[in-house]
């Protein structure tokens, strides 16, 4: 029977009987795939590529992995247990773990940018990718806020960091591919832009100051810090309605605990209603 990702991932189903290589392990298979993944793209992951890095034939792989699909899932698994080593301690605030999210996502994907290749909405869930949401969500805990909102929370700043470093990424693979630094590039740009801005039909870019392409501001830390003032306006129109029904429960409950649902409300996994789905997947970077 072939074992499916999910089996894989979480240490169940029928294993495979010890092959004839010694040392060979899923582990060492994983590992090997992010390292060619690291150095050539994902592109040139392949099982037979894959083999020749651990040095065993192609066809010993397939004991333990069924193909590269099941291989891709413990990548990105993987990368989120390197991730969580590299995580700061909890914050003791919530501004300070979003702060913690992002600069975390944002090193994941410089330090493994075929990430960016990768559609994770319906990959499989592996144990690090939840342990990297409990922690994003324990970060979050004092925010205030509804269950769909924490979560919204984290999508928004993984997107935003998803962005930010594709575009990073992107600078940088295009200095290397025209062999042209930035200024060089502008200055070839100068002799057209000049007759563009002279002509009278782009009066608003014409009004631009000279440095307003300039690489010195950090879009990085400006774009967070939008987000963070963001979600501070939505906490502080939360805090009277949570004054609120603190007061009418007669107690001083956390925002977590009013948040909760009860045992009795028919739901049928911690924290989730029945029938609710787990929503659109984006490893968490932190």
């Amino acid at each position: 029977m072939t074992r499916s990702s999910l089996d894989l991932l979480w240490g169940t189903g029928e294993r495979p009987s010890r092959g004839p290589k010694p040392g060979l392990s899923l582990d060492r298979i994983t590992g090997a795939a992010v390292t060619v993944a690291d150095a050539e793209g994902l592109e040139a992951v392949s099982m037979r590529r894959v083999a020749a890095e651990l040095g065993v034939g192609t066809m010993s792989l397939y004991r333990y992995v069924p193909g590269k699909a099941e291989l891709l899932d413990l990548m990105l698994d993987r990368v989120q247990a390197d991730s969580l080593d590299a995580a700061p301690p909890p914050a003791a605030d919530w501004r300070d773990a979003v702060r913690a999210l992002a600069h975390g996502h944002r090193n994941q994907l410089h330090r493994h940018p075929w990430l960016l290749r990768v559609n994770e909405a319906r990959s499989s869930l592996g144990p690090n990718t939840l342990r990297g949401l409990e922690v994003c969500l324990s970060g979050l805990r004092d925010m205030g806020l509804t269950d769909p909102e924490k979560i919204a929370v984290i999508v928004t700043v993984q997107s935003f960091v998803t962005g930010t470093v594709r575009t990073e990424i992107q600078v940088g693979e295009a200095a290397v591919e025209t062999g042209a630094s930035h200024d060089e590039f502008w200055e070839r740009q100068r002799p057209y832009l000049e007759r563009a801005m002279t002509s009278g039909e782009f009066p608003r870019m014409a009004a631009l100051s000279e440095d307003a392409f300039a690489p010195g501001l950090d879009s990085f830390g400006f774009g967070l810090d939008r987000l963070l003032e963001g979600f501070e306006s939505l906490v502080a129109r939360r805090a009277p309605e949570r004054a609120r029904t603190a007061e009418a429960d007669g107690r001083g409950s956390s925002p977590d605990e009013a948040n909760t649902p009860s045992p009795s409300a028919g739901s049928s996994s911690p924290g989730r209603s029945k029938g609710s789905r787990p929503a659109g997947r984006k490893g968490p970077g932190a």
